[in-house]
């Protein structure tokens, strides 16, 4: 098979020279409105806190990461030079705006517009990535097979939107399942055949910055949760106790990924030999969890800084001390995937995270923040380069091995 460049040019499509392709402007604009959508997500969690609640809040967080990752495939593969994709880019960006804006009330009164908007957002911008290349071109039987599969979930969607609430997840669960399922049977469609990862190929340094800076932005949305709820209860002693030990719970999860995994896995994508496999499986499917950690650590940041003297009851310790701990699983898989290794402190801390999850029960919710960000800065400082406790530095001359995180 043919690389890109080897194929027939198109002025809309990034060049596959070797060139670094930097993130542009209009992705970080578009990145800005998915900052809001994971705000609305975390509200939504904080006000709802219930088992029912907590199945709404993840069900809306994949609809969201998935329009988002999409969104995120198509402009590695277009350049946002040309006007036509900025345009295209712009009008996702503005459909994910209204879908975003109807999160917190998209299983009730909403859900037209919720649904309304995903699939327009989706179909629209399958549609009309398909029409900017030429009809021989190899990537656009891809975006074809790609237009089918959203066409049929789409129906689904508007169908589950206009059904009774009670009948709604009877249509929007199987459409969910359609898109999650369609990348990993490479878009069958019948009379089309699939499409193998090797016919759409990868700028894997673009590819790992633009999650990179997805995760500074649930990062920056829990900085803000947790910002505007210490704000609004007023600075004392004890809030701004609760406000560092949140801030050092954050700083710690961001050490934990940009330290190590960020650098060391955006190179492993520019080396990797199929780089498109990688990127479906490693970021489109394993850093969900790892976004959905985040999120729940600001809504347990959110219950800590509300009642820090408090015990934070059952729904709360999962907020704060299981948020963490899915992010680091997330990280764990992420890693398996990408070199075939498992991070053994990392899965030591998320044995410690479940212990403290039972030991801590009752505890004052300042207490228990303190003893996760003590794991998570222990974590941090155990696994940075130039630092080693005493018992654990290594003999001399033994080289370092290379690791993603």
């Amino acid at each position: 098979m043919k690389h890109m460049a080897d194929r027939t040019p198109s002025p809309h499509l990034r060049p596959r020279d070797g060139s670094e392709q930097p993130t542009t402007a209009v992705e970080l604009l578009f990145d800005l409105v998915y900052a809001f959508a994971v705000t609305q997500l975390s509200h939504l969690l904080i006000n709802n806190l219930s088992f029912a609640g907590a199945g709404h809040a993840a069900f809306l967080l994949v609809v969201v990461w998935w329009a988002w990752i999409y969104t995120t495939w198509m402009v590695n593969w277009f350049d946002p030079a040309s006007s036509r994709v900025r345009l295209v880019v712009v009008l996702v960006a503005l459909a994910s705006l209204l879908m975003a804006a109807a999160i917190p009330t998209a299983f009730t009164v909403n859900p037209v517009l919720f649904a309304g908007a995903y699939v327009a957002l989706q179909v629209g911008r399958n549609l009309a990535a398909t029409a900017l290349l030429d009809r021989d071109h190899v990537l656009r039987v891809v975006l074809e097979r790609i237009v089918a599969w959203s066409l049929v979930s789409g129906v689904l969607w508007l169908a589950g939107a206009f059904a009774p609430s009670g009948l709604r997840l009877a249509f929007w669960g199987p459409a969910l399942a359609i898109d999650l399922a369609a990348p990993l049977v490479g878009y069958r469609t019948p009379g089309r055949g699939s499409s193998a990862t090797t016919d759409y190929p990868v700028d894997g340094g673009h590819f790992a910055e633009r999650f990179q800076s997805f995760i500074i932005i649930v990062l920056g949305e829990s900085i803000v949760v947790t910002g505007a709820t210490a704000s609004a209860r007023g600075l004392t002693t004890i809030t701004v106790v609760a406000l560092v030990l949140a801030a050092l719970i954050t700083g710690g999860l961001w050490w934990l990924y940009f330290g190590v995994v960020a650098a060391n896995s955006r190179r492993h994508m520019v080396a990797a030999k199929d780089p498109a496999r990688l990127a479906r499986d490693a970021y489109t499917y394993l850093h969900l969890p790892i976004v959905a950690g985040v999120i729940m650590v600001a809504v347990g940041d959110d219950l800590l800084l509300a009642h820090p003297r408090h015990a934070l009851g059952a729904a709360g310790v999962v907020m704060l001390v299981g948020g963490p701990a899915l992010y680091l699983t997330g990280e764990v898989l992420f890693r398996v995937r990408m070199i075939g290794s498992v991070n053994h402190k990392r899965v030591a801390a998320v044995l410690g995270l479940c212990v403290l999850g039972v030991v801590t029960a009752g505890l004052p919710a300042l207490a228990v923040a303190g003893l996760v960000a003590a794991l998570l800065t222990g974590l941090a400082l155990w696994e940075s380069e130039g630092f080693s406790w005493p018992s654990l530095r290594r003999p001399s001359g033994r080289p370092r091995g290379k690791v993603v995180g």
